[in-house]
């Protein structure tokens, strides 16, 4: 398990470099879609074409490959939409079995296929060197040949998931901080809904009878003694 861990975080550190420079393109393709407009109408005005064919194309291959090389990097983040109806109140392990299947069967899958039938598109392309067929347009067969890294990037990225899900289903791993603290945050809240019921005044009363009484276990525990992490709802 060990392995396949230095595995998955290799996984994650290439595909993180990979949406950093993709996120970076987001500032050339504004640049670029703003100079288009910008240099129409000062082309108006002056007579001049300011803009081309092959600058409009740029607009929206930057754009398709910052859709295509984010998808790996937002998988990583945990920024895909998703229902979260049940599972914002799941445990973490329980949390993990659902995306190591979903992972299985609905990801991998769906990767495998969008491979399958892109290669022989972009096999040809590369062998005709497609050229968009407008006046000064760019090659096309690079922008298609983003369509199978970007899925390759991504079952890369499920593999580096289904790995972390089944070290947390082991014991491996922990549990990820935020999922811990979703679930205290649950239980915190039921418990406040469980302060307005007519026996909490009964409860409020024995509670802070209580507190005034010395807890010895609190007073003799040495101050460099660790507290351990809530790792499940249980530890809340």
């Amino acid at each position: 398990m060990n392995t396949l861990l230095r595995l998955s975080r290799w996984i994650d550190t290439v595909n993180e470099q990979i949406g950093r420079i993709a996120y970076w393109l987001v500032l050339a393709m504004l640049g670029i879609g703003c100079w288009n407009v910008v240099g129409r109408y000062i082309g108006q005005a002056i007579g001049r074409n300011l803009s081309s064919n092959s600058l409009i194309e740029a607009q929206w291959y930057l754009f398709s490959i910052v859709f295509l090389m984010g998808a790996a990097y937002t998988l990583k983040r945990n920024g895909h939409v998703r229902v979260d109806m049940f599972q914002s109140r799941w445990s973490g392990k329980r949390k993990a079995l659902a995306e190591l299947v979903g992972t299985l069967l609905f990801l991998m899958p769906f990767c495998i296929l969008v491979i399958a039938f892109s290669w022989k598109v972009v096999l040809a392309s590369w062998q005709i060197w497609e050229i968009s067929p407008d006046p000064g347009g760019l090659p096309r067969y690079p922008i298609k040949s983003m369509i199978i890294v970007s899925f390759v990037s991504l079952m890369a990225q499920g593999v580096s998931e289904a790995i972390k899900n089944l070290a947390i289903l082991t014991g491996h791993r922990r549990i990820p901080l935020n999922d811990r603290q979703i679930i205290c945050d649950s239980n915190l809240h039921d418990s406040r809904l469980d302060s307005t019921s007519p026996d909490s005044d009964l409860l409020n009363s024995t509670d802070s009878s209580d507190s005034n009484r010395p807890n010895s276990t609190d007073d003799n525990r040495p101050n460099n003694t660790p507290i351990r992490e809530a790792s499940d709802e249980h530890d809340c």
